[in-house]
């Protein structure tokens, strides 16, 4: 299967000689075209740090990143502004809408910004508004939208420009239980159906119980890698969990 991420031996240094800290350790993997990826780790195990190398948001101290063959430690300026807006979907904890938009114009701008034709745009946000479940929030301005709702939106804006790759930070970090399943349940759909690629970070393992594999960060390297397969969600939600029970510490405030 064709693989859409390839990270081959990355590490990340912060600070200066005399305060040095090592936040990625020789991390490698790969993520095949249609993978629901997780990442889980403690606070400080590199999870984030990660994140941010892979979206370009920072960049790796040493190794590669390659994004469908292009090697994106190499993409500077405009080529990696280009890359990052074409080839990359964002969702964030906090959603990142913009106030003054309502949701249809969020959802619409990430292709406003490539020029698509507005009768295309109209298309293209009705046909991912149905597929979240959110056109009958569509007119509405992000103040008068639920936290799920919001979140969903975002995930819309996420995924309109039909990216390579969905990478997801803490995705229903800011959410209650019922929306947390209810964006889990799409995502879960969006992967399954439309074959989107997504790399998430999260703490929890409800979360990552709807990846197809976990891939867990210890102190900057990686430590276990569960993969799905046949299980059921709970079956893997418990596997999950024991994997966090090996890595120590307590549930909410580790992982």
């Amino acid at each position: 299967m064709e693989n859409i991420l390839k990270v081959e031996r990355i590490e990340k240094y912060y600070g200066n000689r005399s305060s040095l800290t090592k936040a990625i350790d020789d991390i490698s993997f790969e993520v095949a075209k249609g993978e629901f990826v997780a990442i889980m780790g403690a606070s400080g195990s590199g999870k984030t740090t990660l994140l941010n190398v892979i979206s370009t948001i920072d960049r790796v101290t040493s190794g590669h990143i390659y994004v469908t063959g292009v090697d994106i430690t190499k993409l500077k300026g405009n080529q990696l502004n280009k890359f990052r807006r074409e080839e990359l979907g964002f969702i964030f904890q906090d959603f990142n809408l913009l106030d003054t938009l309502t949701a249809y114009e969020n959802i619409a701008l990430a292709l406003s910004i490539q020029n698509v034709d507005a009768s295309k745009i109209e298309e293209e946000v009705n046909k991912v508004a149905l597929a979240l479940d959110i056109k009958a929030v569509l007119n509405k301005y992000p103040y008068q939208m639920s936290g799920g709702q919001k979140q969903r939106v975002a995930s819309a804006r996420a995924i309109i420009t039909n990216p390579k790759m969905i990478l997801a930070d803490e995705p229903t970090g800011a959410l209650d239980s019922k929306s947390s399943k209810m964006l889990l349940e799409k995502l879960e759909s969006l992967n399954k159906e439309l074959l989107a690629t997504i790399l998430m970070v999260t703490h929890d393992a409800f979360t990552a119980s709807y990846a197809s594999r976990v891939i867990f960060i210890k102190d900057g390297k990686v430590f276990k890698e569960l993969h799905k397969g046949n299980d059921s969600r709970k079956e893997f939600f418990d596997k999950i969990i024991d994997v966090v029970t090996l890595l120590g510490g307590d549930l909410n405030d580790a992982l």
